[in-house]
């Protein structure tokens, strides 16, 4: 009996130990915040990028939504920037490269810019590259409901906007317009001329991101699990 009890808390604990694991890496995104804002206002944004595998992040790149107008950005040590522009001047793409680790894994690293938002009511798509050290690289660009969605920024002049996002995420209830560009990337040096033509318009409509809620189920039930083991251990300790 004591032993089908030890195999049984083994079991429970290892599969505690899963979920709360799966769950943090589910809850991991690259965001961009404000996630609303108001229109042809100057805006201090901030993308935070998690390192989500066993390997440091050296670089990332940042896809600027079709009407956002970049134009400056805050110097990180050991953080090369590069801007990519199109023909008309206008800054399609910003890198940022590691000069040294980068963002190692259990690390987070947050880059700010400022920017000139629409003038209209629009939601802005962010798309980000995410490059680790092995030459991988992961693609913040799906929708919502996605595993690997991009952050929106809705500009709008409603001031409850931002109240109904789910903590750490960036996407919103909307029905406007969005301007978003494709996944094709350009990366070359400072104001390297590229024409990267913009997606269709898309559109989101939850308030809450799938990805969020999985996570949350997920750590419900590694509590759940967690709480039965330590139960049985106790039970175990007093025979």
């Amino acid at each position: 009996m004591k032993k089908t009890h030890a195999k049984l808390t083994a079991i429970l604990s290892a599969t505690a130990l899963f979920f709360v694991l799966f769950s943090a890496n589910a809850s991991a995104h690259v965001t961009v915040s404000p996630s609303s804002s108001a229109p042809g206002s100057w805006e201090t944004y901030s993308i935070k990028i998690p390192s989500e595998k066993d390997l440091p992040t050296t670089k990332v790149a940042l896809k600027v939504p079709e009407g956002f107008d970049f134009k400056q950005y805050r110097p990180v040590p050991d953080w090369e920037v590069e801007l990519t522009k199109d023909e008309a001047g206008r800054i399609t793409t910003v890198s940022w490269s590691a000069e040294k680790d980068g963002i190692g894994p259990g690390e987070f690293q947050k880059f700010e810019f400022v920017g000139k938002n629409p003038d209209r009511e629009a939601n802005l798509a962010w798309d980000a590259f995410q490059y680790y050290s092995d030459g991988s690289i992961v693609e913040w660009t799906g929708e919502a409901d996605s595993d690997k969605p991009h952050s929106i920024t809705v500009i709008t002049n409603d001031p409850e906007a931002g109240t109904t996002l789910t903590p750490g995420h960036d996407h919103h209830d909307t029905a406007s317009d969005s301007g978003s560009q494709s996944n094709a990337l350009d990366t070359g040096s400072k104001d390297t001329s590229s024409a990267a033509a913009p997606d269709k318009a898309k559109t989101t409509a939850t308030a809450e991101q799938p990805s969020g809620r999985i996570a949350t189920v997920i750590a419900s039930v590694a509590l759940i699990l967690s709480a039965a083991a330590l139960i049985l251990a106790i039970r175990k300790s007093k025979r």
